[in-house]
């Protein structure tokens, strides 16, 4: 490796060490491929500079700083590996195009938007197929435990412990592990599924808990387009920020009930958020503050929590 190598053969050996040392990088990787094709059809050797991830950078789309700040944050950590060989290499400022981050309002589902979602779900083509069966069953699963979607998808069949109910998340973000409790009523409706899922033989012999017709594993990218497809059938715009319901924001919706129920019972809510944020696999409570919103029942809630420290008593 030398300053005048192709930026690709820089962003493949940098991609390998990371991953060597258990990092996966499925989307930070394909970013760095755009910025290594980019660079490298200028006919440019050289050292990393923030010139050339600044051209790079703003070269999206719809030329968005907010898309151009992310850009930047994911070439600084492949920036400081250039430099630690190189030392012409230069490192991008953190803001250089702004935050790369903003919080768009999710949309905090209703009872009976779940349950319109799930019935859309099961409308999916084919006509009385697995694959609807698979959307509302995956569905809530999000809603009932707060799982993000590659966890779902990534769940085996001895993942899913449906006697002593539990999940087994062997692979959950920054590959952490963990075991999630389920109520019961959830593993009611994941035997229905399972049973469901094995009527066809060839699903009855693969290893995956969720799958489609013909024995194919549900995979994350063929689940979000079956979610586009009852986004369009559905026809409803969300409340807050984003024009469109997202499958994440079930997530979202897991963590404010989650935070209702604990209010009307009286919970310290401080103590619970840690339990909560290992529940959902996140590394710390901050993240999981991140989550939640202020809807107005949950307003309501915490409202009535404070009022008798307003009127001078003790809760």
């Amino acid at each position: 490796m030398n300053a005048r190598s192709t930026m690709q053969s820089k962003v493949d050996a940098y991609l390998a060490e990371r991953r060597r040392e258990g990092f996966k990088l499925r989307i930070e990787g394909e970013q760095l491929g755009w910025f290594a094709r980019f660079t490298d059809a200028t006919g440019y050797r050289g050292p990393l500079t923030i010139e050339i991830a600044s051209r790079w950078a703003v070269a999206n789309r719809f030329a968005r700083r907010l898309t151009a700040a992310r850009r930047i944050e994911v070439l600084r950590g492949f920036a400081r590996y250039c430099r630690s060989w190189d030392q012409a290499s230069e490192i991008p400022p953190l803001r250089l195009f702004g935050p790369g981050h903003r919080r768009l309002t999710p949309h905090i589902y209703r009872a009976a938007e779940l349950r319109a979602l799930m019935d859309a779900a099961q409308e999916l083509h084919p006509a009385r197929g697995l694959r609807g069966a698979t959307c509302a069953a995956v569905i809530g699963l999000i809603a009932a435990c707060g799982l993000r979607i590659s966890e779902i998808t990534a769940l085996h069949r001895e993942d899913v412990d449906l006697e002593h109910r539990y999940l087994h998340i062997r692979h959950g973000k920054f590959g952490k592990a963990r075991l999630v409790p389920m109520y019961p009523s959830t593993c009611k409706a994941l035997r229905r599924y399972a049973r469901r899922r094995d009527q066809d033989p060839r699903c009855a012999a693969g290893k995956a808990f969720f799958m489609f017709d013909g024995g194919r594993p549900a995979g994350t990218r063929h689940l979000h387009y079956a979610f586009r497809t009852i986004r369009r059938v559905l026809r409803r715009r969300p409340r807050g920020g984003h024009s469109r319901y997202r499958l994440h924001d079930l997530r979202h919706t897991f963590v404010c009930r989650r935070l209702e129920r604990w209010y009307q019972q009286g919970v310290d809510i401080d103590q619970k958020m840690l339990a909560l944020s290992t529940y959902i696999g996140h590394a710390s409570p901050t993240d999981t503050y991140w989550y939640v919103t202020a809807t107005p029942s949950l307003m309501a809630l915490a409202a009535g929590r404070l009022e008798p420290l307003a009127v001078g008593g003790t809760r």
